[in-house]
């Protein structure tokens, strides 16, 4: 139970609807001990009326009709309450998940990148919900469940003592064996059911991984291996499963007997207790059998509820996992702190903790308010991390990092990161219509903002040319549109948004070069009041920036301007006169 203890604030924030659940679960439970109560009464008049002909017809008639009329009443308020108590404490029980999952989730959100490569998305994804899931069913369900079996029994088993003390203890006898049957097994099923809500999470990976990849599946031809990764995993699934379901089956079938076993006590001991006049009357032989039947579910519900608290409690310490990690990288403070676009990287290194890869190594330049910074390289020299940086979707290992004379860890994150405009090596798009994904960048966009931010990425003429145009519904990713076209609106859904920094990474990759010009000449238009810089491995993209780098090995091997570099020998030259000639050719 103490990895539940995380969800008590949430108890708290809704006590006072969890205090009427439990006013009117009372409420209910007490209108149902009339029935017993009247039944013993209706079995007496008949029986004195038979027996001792202390009644009339007439009165006996009417007094079982009074009864009846008081049963039926009473059974209907009792429904009627257990209908509010339903609606009350189930409604909390959403509650706690709608509010769980969106703290789960804005806890992800806060999380660096470093997080998500440590864990797979299925992983993340079963977490959120599976796990969230059984908790709401420890804190609807298990809950109400327990309110009623406590108040029951706070009801029941007094009034049975009161009745008839050697009888109620006889009648009882089985219930402290069932009390340590359940503490046996359900520590079985803790541990068993962590290990199901482990598979789950591999299953929701392996998915989630096979469904992104179909298209890779398939061009492979893979499809038979597939199946039989998915055949091995389904089988241990089952074992997994079936190992719970084996422990779980035991409970209703153990309670059922020893019910059993309550019921022929009283009607052994009651009648026993009848013939030597212990017992007034076979009423109340009667009253116990449904004592101890409406004991029945109560009771029957306490396996169900233990297996209930044991998954949620393996959920939630599922859960806790990430809820106990610290992002690494956070908000400084709460102030605004506006972003004006000079950048400034001094003596700079970083070395990334997953792979111990040192991805720069002293990297030191300045990008002036209204500059454009071109950075070249070979794959891996480091240019991407750049971006990150001034991103900071991570943190340097040495060196400082200023934006605008401040260091960037001074920074409000959100003010820092809401000044950016980032456009990635891989496009990423929302299953959404283009509109929309375009005007992510800038969610109260008119239509004109959209069209334009789309003529300026040279992809408007593509998407009028859609049935739907901009209200075509993209696939997974983006999968309906070409690279070029994916890469063309996530540029639109940057320039849409107007940032004081534009960070593009390699995103005209998959363009070709006269689109690649126009897109580039647009760029320089918008972008005179804001600071650009532009991860390439074309010289045509990098050839008007006012400072060009160039990477090897994250280090700085060369810079200088366009005119300067090809003048200079080394990697921008020859990758100049090798584009040139391409181009001839």
């Amino acid at each position: 139970m103490k990895e539940l203890l995380y969800i008590n604030k949430f108890f708290k924030r809704y006590k006072w609807k969890l205090a009427i659940g439990l006013v009117i679960t009372i409420i209910a439970r007490v209108f149902s001990l009339v029935l017993p109560e009247y039944i013993q009464y209706s079995v007496d008049a008949v029986e004195q009326f038979i027996l001792e002909d202390n009644f009339t017809e007439e009165e006996v008639r009417s007094k079982l009709l009074n009864y009846i009329l008081i049963i039926v009443g009473s059974a209907i308020l009792s429904a009627l309450f257990t209908f509010l108590m339903r609606q009350t404490v189930i409604n909390v029980s959403r509650y706690i998940e709608f509010d769980l999952k969106n703290e789960v989730f804005r806890h992800y959100e806060r999380l660096t990148l470093n997080f998500y490569k440590n864990n797979r998305t299925g992983d993340l994804m079963n977490r959120v919900s599976e796990d969230v899931s059984q908790v709401r069913m420890y804190a609807g369900p298990a809950l109400m469940y327990s309110i009623q079996t406590i108040t029951l029994f706070a009801c029941v088993i007094p009034l049975m003592f009161y009745t008839a003390p050697k009888l109620a203890l006889y009648t009882l006898i089985p219930l402290p064996i069932l009390s340590v049957l359940i503490y046996k097994i359900s520590r079985i099923i803790h541990e068993r059911s962590t290990a199901v809500q482990e598979f789950l999470s591999r299953l929701s990976t392996f998915t989630q991984e096979s469904f992104s990849g179909i298209s890779v599946i398939k061009a492979y031809g893979i499809e038979p291996r597939i199946n039989e990764e998915v055949y091995h995993l389904a089988h241990e699934g089952k074992k997994t499963s079936m190992d719970l379901a084996k422990v779980n089956a035991w409970f209703f079938p153990l309670m059922i007997l020893l019910i059993g076993i309550s019921n022929l006590f009283v009607i052994y001991v009651g009648g026993l207790q009848y013939i030597s006049g212990e017992i007034a009357t076979t009423g109340i032989i009667l009253k116990f059998i449904i004592y101890v039947n409406m004991l029945t579910w109560p009771v029957a519900t306490v396996g169900w509820v233990t297996s209930i608290v044991q998954r949620a409690e393996a959920s939630q310490k599922r859960i806790n996992e990430f809820l106990d990690i610290d992002p690494e990288i956070s908000s400084p403070t709460e102030e605004n702190t506006p972003v004006k676009g000079e950048i400034t990287f001094e003596n700079v290194s970083f070395t990334y903790d997953d792979t111990n890869i040192t991805a720069l190594k002293n990297i030191s330049f300045t990008v002036k308010h209204g500059e454009t910074l071109a950075i070249i390289g070979k794959t891996g020299s480091g240019k991407s991390t750049i971006l990150d940086l001034v991103a900071r979707l991570y943190d340097t290992t040495e060196g400082t990092i200023l934006v605008d004379g401040r260091p960037i860890t001074e920074l409000n994150l959100n003010d820092l990161r809401n000044s950016i405009g980032a456009v990635p090596q891989e496009a990423f798009l929302f299953s959404d219509t283009i509109r929309n994904n375009i005007r992510f960048g800038k969610e109260d966009a008119t239509e004109e903002e959209i069209t334009e931010a789309a003529k300026k990425a040279a992809v408007h003429d593509n998407i009028v040319g859609f049935a739907k145009g901009y209200n075509t519904i993209l696939g997974e990713r983006g999968i309906t549109l070409s690279g070029g076209q994916k890469q063309r609106v996530s540029i639109a859904r940057a320039l849409i948004k107007d940032p004081q920094i534009y960070l593009f990474d390699d995103c005209l990759s998959a363009v070709d070069t006269e689109t690649e010009e126009e897109i580039l000449n647009n760029l320089k238009k918008v972008s005179q009041k804001n600071t650009t810089i532009i991860v390439s491995h074309r010289i045509s993209s990098a050839k008007n920036a006012d400072k060009i780098l160039v990477l090897d090995e994250g280090r700085v091997t060369q810079q200088g301007t366009h005119n300067q570099l090809i003048n200079e020998k080394g990697y921008y030259q020859e990758l100049f006169l090798n584009q040139l000639s391409e181009k001839e050719n």
